[in-house]
């Protein structure tokens, strides 16, 4: 039989977190749904076997650590972190861009994606056997832009940036870092697109979207590999979005 894996998937209330917690669970995995409302990351356990229900804000430092050093207590160890949890911005002109909103953007987007890997390489550093998988939730704005989005892009290139560093970093620990860009999966805040999303051109027109169980397939593709092998970047997408040509 083999060995109980151990994942955090942070953001895991919902949308493209409580996908992929289901199945990473349908794969066998055993999960650490993390958000900051209980209710809905109960709501995600209850439906699936395996997942379980951590409630913390991603972006307190202590509550970090709490969350990592509870998880570990209960299950033992820590194999997958999947920094999934993130947030858009006003879709204004750079110049009316609200300096609060940009701070709380940078705070959960980058300072959130940075306090629980660093949560988890302490943890995968020390654990026996050594190692463990970081996975980043970069979004197709990690490669381009959509307009009015600069508070968004601007911290979704910072999250490319930890990708790489955690890569370069892990190697003599047994810790991979691969990063998944998301293009259009269907939840509710990509709904509206079927409306009319803006394009590089300022007008308005419908996009396709694509189930988000497919992205749970994806990850748990990533996630299930040997440790010594590693899908540095992968990107997922409705096929026929403007993302290939877009500009």
């Amino acid at each position: 039989m083999a060995a109980e894996r151990i994942a955090i998937v942070t953001g895991g209330g919902s949308g493209i977190g409580a996908a992929c917690a289901r199945a990473l669970a349908a794969a066998g995995w055993t999960v650490a749904v993390v958000g900051r409302r209980r209710e809905p990351l109960e709501a995600v356990a209850a439906e699936a076997a395996g997942v379980h229900a951590f409630p913390a804000d991603v972006t307190d430092e202590a509550q970090v650590d709490r969350l990592f050093d509870d998880v570990v207590a209960r299950f033992g160890r820590l194999d997958l972190l999947f920094n999934n949890a993130g947030r858009g911005g006003s879709t204004v002109e750079i110049d009316e861009v609200d300096v609060d909103e940009w701070r709380q953007v940078v705070d959960l987007n980058v300072t959130g994606t940075f306090l629980c890997t660093r949560a988890a390489f302490r943890v995968m550093r020390a654990q026996d056997p050594q190692g463990g998988r970081i996975v980043n939730n970069g979004s197709i704005s990690a490669q381009v832009p959509r307009p009015l989005s600069i508070a968004y892009t601007a911290t979704k290139h910072a999250v490319t940036g930890m990708t790489r560093s955690t890569s370069l970093d892990g190697r003599r620990f047994g810790i991979t870092c691969g990063q998944i860009d998301i293009g259009n999966a269907a939840t509710d805040m990509t709904e509206g697109m079927s409306a009319g999303v803006l394009q590089a051109d300022f007008e308005r027109r419908p996009e396709p979207t694509f189930s988000v169980a497919d992205v749970g397939a994806s990850l748990v593709h990533m996630a299930s590999l040997p440790p010594g092998a590693n899908v540095q970047w992968l990107t997922v997408a409705a096929a026929g979005m403007p993302f290939i040509g877009r500009g």
